[in-house]
C-alpha cells in the first residue's frame, strides 16, 4: 500500500469533468485506489462515489493505492491532482 497527501488545487474542485478524467485514469489500473476525504473512504474509479463526496477546491485529501502497479497508479493520480485535473 502506498499514499500521499494532496492538496485539490482547481478551482471547481471533483465536478463533473475533472472527476470523469480521474475516475478513467485511475480504472486503467488493477489495485484499488481510495480518496481519504473528511473521514470518508471514497472508490476513486467511481465518478458517481467522486462526485458525491463534494471535494472542493483547498480541500486536503489522502490518496492511497494498493495492490498490483500501486507505485505506477499513485504517481499518476499525483500527477493529475497536482497539475489541477486539466483546469
Amino acid at each position: 500500500m502506498v499514499s500521499k497527501q494532496l492538496t485539490l488545487v482547481n478551482a471547481q474542485g471533483f465536478h463533473m469533468r475533472p472527476a470523469s478524467v480521474f475516475a478513467t485514469a485511475m480504472g486503467k489500473y488493477p489495485c484499488d485506489v481510495t480518496i481519504k476525504f473528511n473521514g470518508n473512504d471514497v472508490n476513486a474509479k467511481s465518478l458517481l462515489n467522486i462526485i458525491a463526496a463534494c471535494i472542493k477546491c483547498g480541500s486536503e485529501i489522502e490518496v492511497v493505492c494498493s495492490g498490483e502497479k500501486e507505485e505506477e497508479a499513485l504517481a499518476e493520480a499525483v500527477q493529475l491532482i497536482e497539475s489541477g485535473l486539466g483546469e
